[in-house]
């Protein structure tokens, strides 16, 4: 058995093998370490290897699913090796050999999916001389399959879009942003990058001649990482895949471009924390479905340049507005509705259970209540009705080939519905009767023998067997052959019970046999209408995000937003989606960008609300570019190509980057990178250096932008000298968030208004944040200090506030008496004070 086990682990070195002992998939050596730490299961020793003892763990079969979504989460590889061969007829070990691989990037199973995010795995290779890189990605739980040619210094803003589980690279591969998100790393020989064989694969998949319907014949490197993906996830899967119909080569020009930065400070899917919520995802999701949820993450990642499909999901989304019981009754129709998308991938496997099937078989039985409701919301929604169309044979299939609450699983049988299969009726009729013969027996033998309490049963263990007490025994007869001896009880097996239990196990293994052989055709006719099914459960998910977000934009306020084709953007009383669900009362704020008003220079107190103006901005333009109503009055956008943000502070300690470092790298990235069209956040830039350092590259990025690039620029500061650009250039205007000081503290008004802020008020936040109130007093003393003398050119000061006139510093024994409670001092106190003060004076 060991010699099996290590010449099977030899194929699968870098993974962990799964070997089926019996009941349990057992792991040795490493492999038996590795688990149990990773798992927390118990690691033993057997028998020995080598003169050393043989290092075990193993996990149930019947709970393999759990442990296997463990390993997948942390990135492990899993080969799962069956016994394949009979018990009975093999001499030896029973043959073995590994079904399939579990890969991050290949799970296929529910149990080891994330139903709101999908599992992709992702190839590349660089092109020409890696200038260039050819990306390839596939997710195996959709089919869907696509790819495209980048730069090579746009790797780590494809990875953040894509957020691939599983990267596959040649060998001798690197690139700094390669660490970029939370995937599994998978080398490759650089032999499987070979374009040639990548086209074979590509063809024999597709059956096609050529891939110039793809756009692929001149596309090598694409063609390269494409077959290898393509490789790859047959290998794991250990079958054909079916449900890969095609590949979408994808063009920059399809879509607004977001960079690395942009997709992260806007918490689009993760917070800045890495966490699920609170996101512009987990607010806006509203879906009933997982594929909905899922589709609308996609459209998030991926806005749109062209318009039309923006303008039919906004007219789709309207329709479901205006008629809100057609709404309703869609969101009806999907609530409970299985994972449509997910089970086509399974069928297309093989890899689907009998409960997929009855899920599937239910989901489909609701699309003409759905495809009802969505006509009902008039013709906007018509089209997508026309996709529910699903051929009404497959599904009469299911319905009388399934049972309606079919076993878990096919192995324990109980699948099949009763009256589909004569001969399946037959081998269940004759175990149907084992009750009445097992009474009539047992009536007999107690008439024949003369034993009352004797027992005629049966069990999974024991089989069928005769029981008799232990003082009864002397009576039984000569025919009676003992089976099993227990403390106060003797079990028999007569020639008559031994020929029925013979005719009732081989009616149990031949059922068995037959209900396989019926469910294995079963997938086999499914397999022949993927294709409707894929476009049925894409259908199911785009009605569930369109309704959700009408019920969504209902209760909110979300508008329609309008677009242009001329340079500008509008926004009156826009909101920030996550914010205002977070606070008591949000405020509400208007943009107004065009082609005389391209910049807003934006000042204001910390804490007053500039990141989040800002930031608002963006989403309710993003989800203009995704087809989404927006959160704000009204919304007018022109063309966007890009967005950009430079925002936050945060320095990248493993690349040996600073703060600064990191702020300059996203400046360069923006100055390079952005065209007239584009939406650029930039916030506090030149903070991370000295004052006149800081104040010179904000003023020289911000003149570049206004000069140069001319996009939509929203740039906020503290440094007061840049406000002096609006003087330069008609296109920059001066905007400010206020605040207020009373008396029982800072209040920050949060609405943006016309010119340059008056103060900074960084004194009055830092004693809100906790500072202590000595430390505040000696801040203040210095900073009128600073104000009132030439700044050094390494301190910077309160550049907003005008310079006051200057303070004296108190004397010490002033500050003492300040200080004290004249009520609560005794004689003798009052007697040491005044020594006290005497010194002081002195």
């Amino acid at each position: 058995m060991m010699r099996q086990y290590l010449r099977i682990k030899a194929e699968h070195p870098d993974r962990l093998l799964f070997y089926r002992m019996g009941d349990f998939y057992e792991l040795f050596h490493d492999d038996a370490e590795k688990a149990a730490r990773l798992l927390d299961i118990t690691l033993t020793t057997r028998g020995q290897s080598a003169g050393q003892p043989i290092r075990m763990a193993g996990v149930p079969f019947h709970a393999a699913e759990q442990y296997l979504a463990k390993l997948a989460r942390l990135g492990e590889s899993v080969a799962i090796c069956e016994q394949i061969g009979d018990p009975k007829t093999s001499k030896g070990p029973v043959e073995r050999k590994v079904v399939r691989i579990v890969t991050p990037g290949t799970v296929t199973d529910e149990a080891l999916l994330d139903d709101k995010r999908d599992a992709t795995m992702l190839a590349l290779t660089p092109v020409g001389r890696g200038a260039e890189l050819a990306l390839a990605w596939l997710t195996l739980s959709s089919g869907r399959f696509a790819a495209k040619r980048i730069a090579g210094d746009r790797l780590g803003a494809e990875l953040v879009r894509l957020a691939p589980s599983e990267i596959l690279v040649p060998d001798g591969f690197t690139h700094a942003d390669l660490d970029v998100g939370r995937h599994a790393l998978a080398r490759r020989p650089d032999w499987q990058f070979d374009a040639e064989r990548g086209r074979r694969l590509l063809l024999e998949q597709f059956g096609v001649g050529d891939l110039a319907a793809f756009g692929l014949e001149t596309e090598p490197g694409i063609q390269a990482a494409a077959g290898l993906l393509l490789d790859y996830a047959r290998h794991t899967q250990q079958a054909a895949l079916p449900h890969v119909a095609g590949l979408s080569l994808e063009r920059d020009s399809e879509f607004v471009r977001m960079d690395m930065a942009a997709r992260r400070t806007l918490e689009i899917s993760e917070t800045l924390r890495n966490e699920p919520a609170p996101t512009l995802f987990s607010e806006l999701d509203r879906c009933l479905t997982a594929p909905g949820s899922r589709l609308l993450r996609h459209w998030l990642h991926h806005p749109l340049r062209e318009r039309a499909p923006l303008r039919a999901r906004l007219a789709a989304i309207e329709a479901l507005l205006v008629a809100p019981q057609a709404g309703g009754a869609a969101r009806a129709a999907l609530k409970g509705m299985a994972d449509l998308e997910r089970i086509a991938a399974r069928v297309a496997l093989k890899s689907a259970r009998p409960r997929d099937l009855a899920a599937l078989r239910d989901g489909l039985a609701r699309l003409p209540e759905l495809g009802a409701a969505l006509l009902g919301a008039g013709v906007a929604l018509a089209p997508l009705a026309a996709r529910l169309d699903f051929p009404a044979t497959a599904l009469d299939d299911l319905n009388r080939a399934l049972r309606p609450e079919p076993g878990a699983v096919l192995r324990e049988g109980g699948v099949i519905a009763d009256g589909y299969d004569t001969e399946l009726d037959e081998l269940r009729a004759l175990q149907s009767d084992c009750g009445g013969f097992l009474m009539a027996m047992e009536t007999r033998e107690r008439e024949r023998t003369g034993i009352a309490n004797l027992r005629v049963e049966y069990n999974r263990v024991s089989g069928f067997y005769i029981e008799v007490t232990r003082a009864q025994a002397d009576k039984v007869p000569a025919d009676y052959h003992r089976r099993q001896t227990l403390k106060n009880v003797e079990r028999y097996l007569t020639p008559e019970l031994k020929a029925f239990e013979d005719r009732f196990l081989s009616a149990a293994e031949r059922a068995l046999a037959r209900e396989k052989l019926l469910y294995d055709a079963l997938l086999d006719r499914l397999g022949a209408v993927l294709a409707p099914l894929q476009r049925v459960a894409t259908a199911v998910a785009e009605a569930d995000l369109l309704a959700g977000h009408a019920l969504l934009a209902g209760e909110r306020g979300y508008t329609m937003p309008e677009y242009r084709d001329e340079w500008g953007i509008q926004i009156a009383g826009g909101r920030h989606p996550v914010v205002e669900r977070r606070v008591e009362a949000f405020i509400p704020n208007d943009l107004a960008l065009d082609s005389d008003r391209r910049m807003l220079l934006i000042t204001g107190p910390n804490m007053g609300g500039k990141s989040t103006y800002m930031r608002q901005v963006a989403h309710i333009v993003l989800l203009a570019c995704c087809g989404l109503y927006v959160p704000a009055d009204h919304a007018v956008i022109g063309p966007v190509d890009q967005i950009f943000t430079r925002v936050g502070s945060s320095d990248d300690l493993a690349g040996g980057r600073s703060t600064f470092m990191v702020e300059m790298t996203e400046t360069a990235g923006i100055l390079h990178g952005a065209s007239e069209h584009s939406l650029i956040l930039m916030d506090e830039i030149g903070r991370g250096t000295s004052t006149f350092d800081g104040i010179s590259i904000a003023w020289a990025v911000a003149r570049h932008l206004a000069e140069k690039t001319r996009a939509y620029t929203l740039f906020a500061t503290h440094y007061f000298e840049l406000t002096q650009l609006a003087q330069d250039y008609r296109t920059v205007a001066n905007v400010h968030l206020d605040a207020v000081e009373t008396g029982a503290g800072l209040t920050f008004l949060h609405a943006v208004q016309d010119g340059p802020a008056s103060q900074s008020y960084g004194l009055q936040v830092a004693r809100l944040a906790g500072v202590p109130g000595a430390v505040i007093a000696a801040a203040r003393r210095k900073l009128a200090h600073l104000e009132n003398q030439q700044i050094a050119p390494s301190i910077q000061g309160d550049l907003f506030a005008p310079a006051p006139a200057v303070e004296a510093e108190p004397h010490p024994a002033l500050e003492r008496l300040a200080s004290l409670q004249p009520d609560d001092l005794s004689p003798r106190e009052a007697l040491e004070l005044l020594y006290e003060l005497r010194a002081l004076a002195g």
